[in-house]
Parts: C-alpha cells; sequence; structure tokens
C-alpha cells in the first residue's frame, strides 16, 4: 500500500489540558478557576458535571506517561493549571508546583518532550473578582505566574506555549457567556483580547530572560472562512468580519506588528484603540519561535438571515453573519468535517505570514464511540477524521509549507468544558467511574503511523 511519508525528525504528540483532565481540585491548596465557579452555575455545563473528577490524571499520571510510552508519542503537549501555581493569583504554592515538577521528569525518563502551555483558559477566580481579562492588570499577574513556573521548570522543558486559544478565552468567555466566566459584554470580550495578547507578550518576554535557549509561541484557533455567495457584497463583507475575529485580530499583532485596521474600525465602537499601550505593540509582536494552531473545522458564513436571532453570540460586531448548513459530514459535536481546510489554512499561514514554523498542537473529534462485546471501543469515524486531517497536512508539506508536528486532541477523553461528560474527543477511553483507561482503535492506528512516520 502506497504511503504518505513524513520528514524523519516530524513531531508526533497528543495534547490535554489541565483543568479538563486533573481533577483533584482542592487538592494540595489548589483554588478555584473561573471553571470551578462556571459549573456551580445552574445551567452553564451539560449534566451539571464539574472538573471532578475528570479523568483523575492528577493521581494517575504516572500510569498516564506509560500508556504514552505504549503508543509511542514523541511529545505531550499539557497546560499548568494557573490556580494550582498561585492560588488565588497570589504566592507561589509548592505543592501544586510539585506535581509539574514530578509530571516533567516522568516524561523526560520516559523519553517524551514536554510541551507546556501556560494557560488553557482556567484563571484563578479571585482575579476575575477584580475584572478578570478586561482588566489590563491581570496581564502583569499572568507574567509574575509565568516567572514562578519557568524558575521551577525552565532548566528541563524545552517548548513553551504561553496562550492556548485566546478567541475562546475572549468571546465565548466574556461576550457569548457559553464559557467561563460567563459574562455576556461585548466590550469586555474585546478588552480580554487585547489584554491576553498583552499577557502572551509580558509572559513571552519572561521565558526569554530565563529560558533563553527554549523554544516558544502560543496555540490559536484558526479557521478558513468560506462565503456562501461569492458575488453577493453582504456575505463577502460577513467573512471578512468573522475572518478578522477569528483569524487575523491574532496572527496580524503577533506577526505583523499590529491590529487589522478593518478590525481596529469594527471595533471602534467597543475602545479597542484605546486600549493599546504605547509598548503594545512591540511586547506582542516579539518574534515566535514557533506559532501552533487547532484545527477542527472551517467556517461557511452568509449575511442572509435565517429567523435565528440568538440573545448572545461572540461575533462582536458581525452579530448578523450566520452559518448555513452545507450538508456536510459532522463530528459528535455538530461541526463540519472538512479536512481541505487544514492544508487551505496551512498554505494561507505559509503565504501571509512567513518565516514562523508551524505545528497543528490540536486536531481531533468527538464522536459516539462503539464498545464492543470484547470490551474494545471501534471508532472508525475518529480514525478517518484522523487518516483525511493527516492527509491534508501532508499536501501542504509537499507543497512546501514548514509544518514541523502535529498533536492529536485528546489523549484522553475528557471534560469537555461546556458539554461535560457527554462528548469524548479521546485516542484512550476513560471510564469515569473506575477511571479505567482503554486505548480505542484509533489509538492503535495513531500507534502506527507514529511509528512509520507515514500514513495510508
Amino acid at each position: 500500500m502506497t504511503q504518505l511519508l513524513f520528514p524523519p525528525d516530524f513531531v508526533w504528540g497528543a495534547a490535554t489540558a489541565a483543568f479538563q483532565i486533573e481533577g483533584s481540585t482542592t487538592s494540595d491548596g489548589r483554588t478555584d478557576s473561573i471553571w470551578d465557579a462556571f459549573c456551580r452555575r445552574p445551567g452553564a455545563i451539560a449534566g451539571g458535571d464539574t472538573g471532578e473528577p475528570g479523568a483523575d490524571h492528577y493521581r494517575r499520571m504516572h500510569d498516564d506517561v506509560g500508556l504514552m510510552t505504549e503508543l509511542g508519542l514523541h511529545a505531550y503537549r499539557f497546560s499548568i493549571a494557573w490556580p494550582r501555581v498561585r492560588p488565588d493569583g497570589g504566592v507561589v504554592n509548592p505543592a501544586g508546583l510539585g506535581f509539574y515538577d514530578r509530571l516533567v521528569d516522568a516524561l523526560l525518563t520516559a523519553g517524551i518532550d514536554p510541551w507546556i502551555t501556560l494557560y488553557h483558559w482556567d484563571l484563578p477566580q479571585a482575579l476575575e473578582d477584580r475584572g478578570g481579562w478586561a482588566n489590563r492588570d491581570t496581564a502583569q499577574r499572568f507574567a509574575d505566574y509565568t516567572e514562578a513556573v519557568i524558575g521551577a521548570l525552565g532548566d528541563r522543558v524545552r517548548h513553551w506555549g504561553t496562550l492556548n486559544e485566546p478567541w475562546c478565552s475572549a468571546f465565548m468567555g466574556y461576550a457569548q457567556g457559553t464559557h467561563a466566566p460567563g459574562r455576556t459584554e461585548p466590550a469586555a470580550a474585546v478588552a480580554a483580547t487585547h489584554h491576553l495578547l498583552l499577557a502572551h507578550g509580558l509572559g513571552l518576554r519572561v521565558i526569554r530572560e530565563l529560558a533563553p535557549h527554549a523554544q516558544a509561541g502560543l496555540a490559536l484557533n484558526l479557521y478558513p472562512v468560506r462565503v456562501a455567495d461569492p458575488a453577493d457584497p453582504a456575505d463577502l463583507d460577513a467573512a471578512r468580519r468573522i475572518d478578522g475575529l477569528q483569524n487575523r485580530i491574532f496572527l496580524d499583532p503577533l506577526l505583523r506588528g499590529a491590529y487589522p485596521e478593518d478590525m481596529l474600525a469594527d471595533l471602534a465602537p467597543f475602545a479597542l484603540p484605546e486600549l493599546i499601550g504605547a509598548d503594545d505593540a512591540k511586547l506582542i509582536g516579539a518574534p515566535l519561535d514557533y506559532l501552533g494552531f487547532n484545527y477542527y473545522r472551517d467556517y461557511f458564513v452568509t449575511a442572509k438571515p435565517d429567523g435565528t436571532n440568538p440573545a448572545h453570540t461572540p461575533w462582536v460586531s458581525a452579530e448578523h453573519v450566520r452559518f448555513p448548513d452545507r450538508g456536510l459530514p459532522r463530528t459528535a459535536c455538530g461541526w463540519d468535517v472538512a479536512p481541505d481546510g487544514l492544508s487551505e489554512l496551512l498554505s494561507r499561514l505559509h503565504r501571509d505570514y512567513p518565516g514562523v514554523p508551524l505545528y497543528i498542537t490540536e486536531c481531533g473529534a468527538a464522536y459516539d464511540d462503539r464498545i464492543t462485546a470484547d470490551g474494545s471501543i471501534a471508532d472508525d469515524a475518529r480514525i478517518t477524521f484522523l487518516h483525511s486531517h493527516l492527509r491534508a497536512a501532508h499536501t501542504a508539506l509537499a507543497a512546501g509549507v514548514d509544518l514541523r508536528g502535529f498533536f492529536y486532541w485528546s489523549l484522553l477523553d475528557n471534560f469537555e468544558w461546556a458539554e461535560g461528560y457527554a462528548k469524548r474527543f479521546g485516542i484512550v477511553h476513560v471510564d469515569y467511574e473506575t477511571q479505567v483507561r482503554t486505548p480505542k482503535a484509533s489509538a492503535r492506528w495513531y500507534s502506527r503511523v507514529i511509528a512509520e512516520h507515514a500514513v495510508p
């Protein structure tokens, strides 16, 4: 069978996030994050689920590292829980840092490269009580937190990411209200966007100072935007607005040194221009060693009304835009499966934002897994998804795109944010009552890809 070969130094990994898998939310001095508080809000999370038990990774970490070794992972991308390290945003907690110290050592002993994300959405609730990401001071508190983590782990960890998906933190958390902290304030979402980028810049400066030999970047969720009717000026403007809010509002200040002019204009009613301090652009636009991006879908947009009128939307200044059904296959989350969008996105980054190495830091799908009579998990749909997206990545590689790695989301079934435990993204099944782990068929398939550096 013909195989599509990947470069011999291509990085194969899997990813998780602290709040989604760790559990033990009150252990060893950890205090509330915004997600702990949000989970207590009636109706916020499907099934009334919380971060307990997660996948109980805090207590089963060594077993999980053994699973990674069994699968042959080169790298493991995980996040640090800010409320463990600086509970309530305050003084450093040695017990919380100690968990990550042990995890890093276990990974290195197993020959697995730790890729650490400093912020994957779990802001200490005490900082949210002081305004959260809508408060500029939170960016400085992130720098303080970064200093504590780099000081403890920077001697051994070679790859750092400041933020994961700041779009979700800002627009879903502060405008739409479907993610923590559950606010529906468009101006606060715009402020959060800038302050998250500022936090990245301040955190990156700390990494450069304390771990000068490390590779540092961040992970954005980037999606191609397709227009329903290219002949309709209103549809074209809808696509421009969604692309600006999802992609360019982050890419341009990070890689071109300034916000896009059209976004500054669109968001002027929410005071974006006034938020930008004299040195902010330089901090935010400091050179990256890599750009990570998470790909799950594309967007198909129109300005034509569809009879719906959601009370709150993440699309600040583009509330009128709609996303019509194209009849494509969908995942269990209702997301269109569009692997061609991945190769399109890679080509765009290569063309429009050249010179920075690229990593796919998340890509995966939730499906309703089928447990067979012998207890194995047959998840053929996930294998098909993974196969098609790796083929799309290979297409971009063959065209000269500087893509250097792929991290599947997720290693383990876990707490899927507002969906609670209802959706399963893992290549390893977790029984939440017993915490028994069972690698799915997709895990075995992915393990063969890693061993062969190739996909069929």
